[in-house]
């Protein structure tokens, strides 16, 4: 066996609790998932938040005048709240963008987004070097919601720009907003469209993980859903209305009822599944695993590269730095050869004194 013990069947240790410890501990502790969701105003950002999490974060928000939107430059605006559903804490901190693509200075309305980000990764490098490593708060980005407008025949140039300069940093999941606005064909063209041009420019969106080998069929076959959905076809609604005396919710128009959580009318409850139920835990993996570790790797690089520019400045602040050293050996050797010569001729001076006093001691005694 190899010295390997083997259980008896009848024998317990205990270690088989493990995983229910970790559990626990785990549910104790709660959790943390930050969102941030970005695209130009008046795609349903707010809408869908309050839909996905059953709240009325935004219920106050107006949506300003388009004058006012073209001078106004990007924010970032936070809100946290604590959702407990059976015994499970979720500390969820939703990170919105207003003003994002309204401004005529589309590179003026990245900086803070990027900026926002970064300074979360620093953040929570800071923390983990620090000395009180047991209760660092994640506030990472965990994921990005992008919605891609409806009206237009794809990814627009600011769209392309954005997401290339944060999809190292963060997983970014894109949306087709306000789906409700197409037809059934025009969904299915749409989203192929983003897609073909998200490839086109090496954008890097979240790759969904492989099922394990010992997953069930269905969970396989919803995985698989989850995956041909990309990018998600959404509609939010938090109106309620009743249909052949069924509450539901959904937005409508003369010519039906667009039903938000009838899979059949667009992609909501598949993204709720995807980004709740099966795979936020995957969603912060990634960006401890990948992201985060990407920051990390390029912050000590750049520490170690300044270091070195440092020490090189140093060194070329002082070029003769070295010859002034041997300027300085050189003459204090000289000095120290003086102070021999000195001394060897202060020596043969006294020798010389004595012979000549000896010589007039003999001159005197012989007269």
């Amino acid at each position: 066996m190899n010295g390997m013990y083997v259980q008896d069947e009848e024998e317990y240790i205990g270690f088989a609790t493990l995983p229910e410890q970790v559990h626990r501990k785990a549910v104790k502790r709660g959790f943390d998932f930050t969102l941030m969701v970005l695209g130009e105003s008046g795609l349903g950002k707010s809408t869908l938040i309050n839909s996905l999490f059953l709240t009325e974060l935004y219920k106050d928000r107006q949506l300003n005048n388009v004058e006012d939107r073209i001078h106004k430059t990007t924010q970032i605006e936070k809100k946290q709240l604590e959702i407990e559903e059976r015994g499970v804490r979720l500390r969820l901190t939703i990170v919105d963008t207003p003003g994002f693509n309204d401004s005529v200075n589309g590179e003026e309305s990245n900086k803070p987004i990027i900026n926002y980000i970064d300074s979360q990764f620093d953040q929570y490098f800071k923390d983990e070097s620090g000395l009180n490593r047991k209760n660092i708060q994640d506030n990472r980005v965990h994921c990005c919601l992008y919605f891609v407008s409806p009206f237009g025949h794809g990814l627009k140039p600011v769209d392309v720009d954005m997401m290339k300069k944060i999809h190292q940093k963060v997983n970014i999941v894109p949306l087709l907003a306000k789906s409700d606005m197409l037809t059934p064909s025009e969904v299915k063209k749409k989203k192929a469209k983003i897609l073909q041009e998200i490839e086109q420019h090496d954008i890097q969106i979240y790759e969904f993980p492989e099922c394990d080998s010992d997953e069930d069929e269905e969970f396989k076959k919803q995985d698989q859903e989850l995956k041909l959905a990309v990018p998600f076809a959404i509609v939010g609604a938090n109106t309620v209305v009743e249909v052949n005396g069924k509450r539901l919710r959904g937005r409508v128009y003369p010519w039906g009822i667009v039903e938000v959580d009838n899979p059949n009318h667009c992609d909501f409850i598949r993204l709720r599944q995807m980004l709740i139920s099966t795979h936020m835990q995957d969603l912060k993996d990634v960006t401890a695993d990948v992201h985060y570790e990407n920051y990390r790797a390029t912050y000590l690089a750049d520490q170690m590269k300044t270091g070195k520019e440092r020490n090189k400045l140093k060194r070329d602040s002082t070029p003769n730095f070295e010859a002034v050293m041997d300027t300085e050996k050189l003459l204090q050797q000289k000095e120290a050869e003086i102070q021999r010569m000195q001394a060897m001729l202060t020596k043969m001076q006294a020798q010389l004194e004595t012979k000549n006093n000896s010589n007039n001691n003999h001159i005197e005694s012989s007269a």
